[in-house]
């Protein structure tokens, strides 16, 4: 079954040095959907850990399983217009409306 349009949940401002957590879920895909984060329309690696992760100066862990995208602590830089897309190799993937997050 092909996923459905995503329901994302993104806060529209947050405090700089705070904990945020952006979530995306969609439930009628069978096998359960990945989902990927965008940020201003580029889409954002998904953190391992590794040093290259942290060369990039990445604040944030992604897990693709679950849909949620956790800022540990957001900066000014993490302002910006954010989206998800779900997919799950069957059908076309599909995305929720993009939201703002100001920081």
């Amino acid at each position: 079954v092909a996923p459905a349009t995503p329901v994302c949940e993104v806060p529209s401002s947050a405090m700089t040095g705070t904990v945020v957590q952006l979530s995306c879920k969609e439930t009628e895909g069978s096998p359960p959907s990945e989902y990927q984060w965008y940020k201003n329309g580029i889409a954002l690696l998904e953190k391992t850990g590794t040093g290259s992760a942290r060369a990039a100066n990445i604040t944030y862990t992604m897990n693709k399983k679950s849909g949620t995208l956790l800022f540990n602590t957001v900066t000014k830089n993490d302002t910006g217009e954010y989206f998800c897309e779900a997919s799950n190799g069957i059908g076309l993937s599909q995305k929720c409306s993009v939201k703002r997050m100001q920081v």
